[in-house]
């Protein structure tokens, strides 16, 4: 049997399960949400599950993982790739295998499960991205693709963000989906709060830091909120990040100055051999279901979950003594435009004082190489009218750098 025919056959077998298990929980639970999600182990849906799929499960390893790993290597761009997921979907002897298979973004440069969005990108190569603006709902979406033009309807939603004002700051709560924002859910995966000048900003985290000695406390700090209308949690906003902007007093021309510190990335993470903290798997104080991700038309809903956790090695707890600070790329003056330019490769298209390019601001003494420095971590720009270009790389994850790219929707007045 060909490979794609397996692949078509294991999701419509999944579909048939998944409706049918969803009418069984309707019919014995009529107010609970009916979104599909991987059982618990355990669980007596999960039982069943295994024995309608006995004729896949009972396959032998090592055709599953010559199978898995052929799906794999066909599939490395969206839609196409929801076919890996599907293969994970199955069972879980395919869920295991599927997970061992299926890389990180910086190892093979794809996004996969919803944890890839917290891993970082790839260290040779720019994972590309955009983000559709809003107005009338002051929500952003962030898609995976070139542009809207060129992806069209194969663009595959990453996160999406909601502006929230409030009366001494701005927040933009950050979600796995394009239509819940709700800080209750497994949607929610951090936000972005700003003072009230909108010169400071701060990225908070919904999982712990790689420390196990915070991660231990995740369960009771996570649900710690102000009583000023927030509710509860099922995870915490632990601080990641802090963006500062410049102040422009004497009203100079020229474009906005930035520098981003951030907390959970050391210096060492660019430096030669160095790593960058890569969560394998969401924080157990997060529920064990995640939330469903629909193709591109909205029809077929996918399920996804997070790949293998690794133990943790003391060298890879994050050095807060040295944390990586990012500042935005010196533009030059062009005479015959009269604007300030930065090479974004074509990328960007239309001035806008949003515009930035991020590179590492590192000191002799702390051995980065000038390769290292002058790599483009982060670019931003406008390509439209409420359409601008996001690309990555490592150190920084699409979440990190999503946030990162909001703070430049908000009003700053006293920095332009």
């Amino acid at each position: 049997m060909h490979f794609k025919s397996i692949v078509r056959e294991l999701r419509d077998m999944r579909d048939s399960i998944g409706n049918s298990s969803r009418r069984r929980a309707e019919g014995k639970h009529t107010n609970r949400r009916g979104r599909s999600h991987i059982a618990p182990e355990g669980s007596p849906s999960s039982s069943a599950l295994f024995q309608q799929q006995s004729q896949w499960a009972n396959m032998p390893p090592e055709l599953l993982l010559d199978i898995i790993q052929r799906v794999e290597a066909a599939e490395a761009s969206w839609p196409a790739r929801r076919d890996v997921v599907s293969c994970g979907s199955v069972c879980r002897s395919w869920r295991d295998i599927t997970k061992e298979v299926v890389k990180t973004p910086e190892q093979c440069g794809c996004l996969t499960f919803p944890i890839s969005l917290k891993q970082p990108g790839p260290r040779e190569s720019q994972i590309q991205c955009f983000i559709k603006r809003e107005r009338a709902t002051s929500t952003f979406r962030l898609y995976l693709g070139l542009s809207p033009a060129l992806s069209g309807d194969a663009s595959k939603l990453l996160l999406a963000a909601r502006k929230i004002r409030r009366a001494t700051s701005t927040e933009f709560v950050i979600s796995l989906l394009g239509d819940d924002f709700s800080r209750a859910t497994n949607a929610y995966v951090g936000k972005l709060k700003s003072n009230f000048l909108g010169t400071k900003f701060t990225i908070y985290d919904s999982q712990p830091p790689h420390d196990p000695a915070v991660q231990s406390n995740c369960q009771s700090n996570g649900r710690l909120h102000s009583k000023q209308g927030s509710t509860r949690s099922p995870s915490g906003n632990h601080n990641v990040a802090t963006i500062s902007y410049e102040l422009n007093v004497l009203r100079t021309r020229g474009p906005r100055r930035m520098h981003c510190t951030m907390h959970w990335i050391p210096i060492s993470a660019i430096q030669e051999g160095g790593t960058a903290p890569t969560p394998m798997t969401f924080a157990k104080c997060q529920k064990d279901q995640f939330p469903q991700s629909a193709d591109p038309k909205g029809k077929n809903p996918l399920i996804e979950f997070s790949s293998n956790s690794l133990a943790e090695t003391p060298e890879s707890i994050q050095d807060t003594r040295n944390p990586l600070v990012l500042k935005n790329k010196a533009p030059r003056w062009h005479e015959q435009l009269q604007c300030w330019c930065l090479n974004f490769k074509g990328r960007v298209t239309v001035a806008s004082v949003k515009n930035f390019q991020l590179v590492a601001a590192v000191e002799p003494c702390q051995n980065v190489s000038v390769a290292e420095q002058e790599k483009v971590i982060l670019q931003f720009g406008k390509i439209g009218k409420d359409i601008f270009t996001m690309d990555y790389r490592y150190p920084l994850s699409a979440f990190q750098a999503f946030a990162i790219c909001l703070s430049s929707f908000d009003t700053k007045p006293a920095c332009e």
